[in-house]
């Protein structure tokens, strides 16, 4: 079973693990520190609001082993896996990543773009510049549901098809940007 760290389980987390559980070829490990709001209904991949979202998804997924309610903050937190994969937007949880060993992949999605970044990209670090702070996936969305944005679908798919061929030993590329 190879072992899969998702840090972040909302809008492209919580589809992400549900792709790759479909396949049963994965141990997988989640982190997330939110419970579910009204307001994620519409984007995110869950129904019971007031959970927290770790508990929501581990109870749905047999794949999920592990869930753990805090954020990732050390990189002890960060080892011991196959691969880690970021779909939070948090860019403390960024650096951590790209600053460690481990093999890791980067999931992002704001309004109508996405992009996936793989630590086999060169000079990755240019990557984390940008404000501080945390960014919904929904970019500039104004609450309403004629507004929302998929592209946090598109790159949870792209997420679990790099992370089939990569496994696979197969060809998978570096670097990737989505805009609709």
């Amino acid at each position: 079973m190879r072992k899969i760290l998702v840090i972040g389980v909302g809008g492209i987390g919580s589809y992400l693990v549900q792709y790759l559980d479909q396949v049963k070829l994965y141990d997988i490990t989640i982190y997330d520190p939110d419970r579910i709001e009204k307001k994620n209904l519409p984007y995110q991949n869950f129904s019971d609001v007031g959970e927290l979202k770790v508990l929501s998804l581990i109870k749905r997924y047999k794949s999920i082993t592990r869930a753990h309610q805090f954020p990732v903050l050390t990189n002890n937190q960060i080892q011991g896996f196959d691969l880690v994969v970021c779909c939070v937007d948090n860019l403390d949880a960024r650096r951590l990543l790209y600053r460690s060993e481990v093999p890791w992949l980067d999931l992002r999605a704001q309004g109508r773009n996405c992009v996936l970044i793989s630590y086999e990209m060169e000079n990755h670090e240019e990557v984390l510049q940008g404000e501080e702070g945390s960014f919904s996936c929904q970019g500039d969305w104004d609450g309403s549901n004629s507004g929302i944005h998929w592209m946090q679908v598109v790159a949870a798919g792209m997420g679990a098809q790099w992370i089939q061929r990569w496994f696979n030993d197969e060809d998978v590329c570096k670097f990737k940007v989505v805009n609709i």
